[in-house]
């Protein structure tokens, strides 16, 4: 199957989506460009978009290269106390829709939870932090909307809210695993709460490795079965494993934010997690923090059967290391194999270190 492109007009995300297509997010800004020395650990804020422009369009074109069908605009924590200038997620949609526009990709707008939430629960000030931000996105007139990021369902349900007074797709994530957000509720009741409010598209992202998030993911989906309701499905999760964790996710582990080196997942397994994903109905497919452009790729190879094409970047990368059938070692040349790479269990390199960590909380 050779890469291609996708001509003519685009499609809207819900017309994909309902057609049964396949939709590829992104992938990971915030630790990605933290590694590469443009944005700072501990805030986790986006002014790189105004700082260092060319490193934000350079990783948009790499995910889209890779075969990702959405440009999410890098306005993460974009909240009263750390983005003093509305310019920023400006910039970041206008760096979006560039990329966007060099193939089949829609531009989402994104927020994420406030950091007033968990001391005030001031609904009326907290959406009114939102609404500045759909201001923005509507006047720059992105494709759709995602709330993303979010610990609490009643926050989320305030985020779809404010994002549904607009006429473009909401879709939400949360930031949760099987055991629910942290007052308790369940992702089964998360889910229906979420489609309530209003939006189209649902699931979770981040703070949980692939495994753990397609767990919560089956839950989501029974719960709106079980209630009549029907949406959309979405996973982004971590590219990292973190069967360890606790209930606040990675964060938790001793090596978050940079120890985690050791536990990236290889393209391999994002390759298993996104036939998984895609079996248990999901057709909303990404990755979040830890996720890199080989994993996106990786999505784009597993599922080319259903999409019908690769991604520009697999143009030089064999399926299932066939590339290593030319090297001049024979033992190498015998790992050109799927079963191979299937079948393979990484070693850390690490003799003294443990398989797992304990959670500091």
């Amino acid at each position: 199957m050779a890469p291609a492109g996708r001509p003519g007009a685009k499609k809207g995300i819900l017309e994909r989506l309902e057609s049964g297509e396949v939709v590829i997010g992104d992938g990971s800004f915030l630790i990605s460009l933290e590694k590469r020395g443009y944005v700072k650990a501990g805030l986790w804020t986006p002014e790189a978009v105004i700082e260092h422009p060319d490193a934000v369009r350079q990783l948009h074109m790499e995910f889209l290269r890779a075969g990702s069908n959405v440009m999410q605009t890098f306005t993460f924590s974009a909240s009263e106390n750390n983005m003093s200038k509305w310019e920023d997620v400006n910039a970041a949609c206008d760096l979006a829709r560039e990329v966007a526009g060099k193939g089949d990709a829609l531009v989402a707008g994104g927020i994420c939870q406030t950091s007033i939430y968990k001391y005030h629960k001031e609904e009326a000030r907290i959406k009114k932090l939102f609404r500045q931000q759909l201001e923005v996105f509507a006047w720059k007139n992105v494709d759709f909307l995602i709330a993303e990021y979010f610990e609490h369902v009643e926050e989320a349900v305030w985020a779809v809210e404010v994002l549904k007074e607009s006429d473009r797709p909401v879709a939400v994530t949360m930031c949760i695993g099987p055991e629910g957000d942290m007052h308790d509720t369940t992702p089964r009741e998360c889910a229906v709460r979420l489609v309530k409010a209003g939006a189209s598209i649902v699931g979770v992202n981040c703070r949980f490795g692939p495994e753990t998030s397609l767990k919560t993911m089956e839950l989501m989906k029974e719960g709106l079965e079980r209630a009549g309701l029907k949406a959309h499905l979405m996973v982004q999760p971590l590219g990292f494993h973190t069967p360890d964790c606790g209930k606040e996710g990675f964060v938790d582990l001793p090596e978050y934010p940079f120890g985690l080196e050791s536990r990236v997942a290889t393209r391999w397994d994002i390759q298993k997690y996104a036939r998984e994903a895609y079996n248990l109905g999901v057709r909303y497919i990404g990755g979040c923090c830890g996720f890199e452009p080989y994993h996106i790729r990786a999505i784009a190879e597993e599922l080319a059967p259903e999409r019908g094409f690769l991604p520009p970047a697999s143009e030089k990368h064999g399926s299932w290391g066939s590339g290593l059938d030319m090297h001049t070692k024979p033992w190498v040349r015998a790992r050109a194999r799927r079963d191979y790479w299937e079948n393979l269990l990484p070693a850390s390199g690490r003799p003294f270190c443990p398989s797992l960590s304990k959670p500091d909380i």
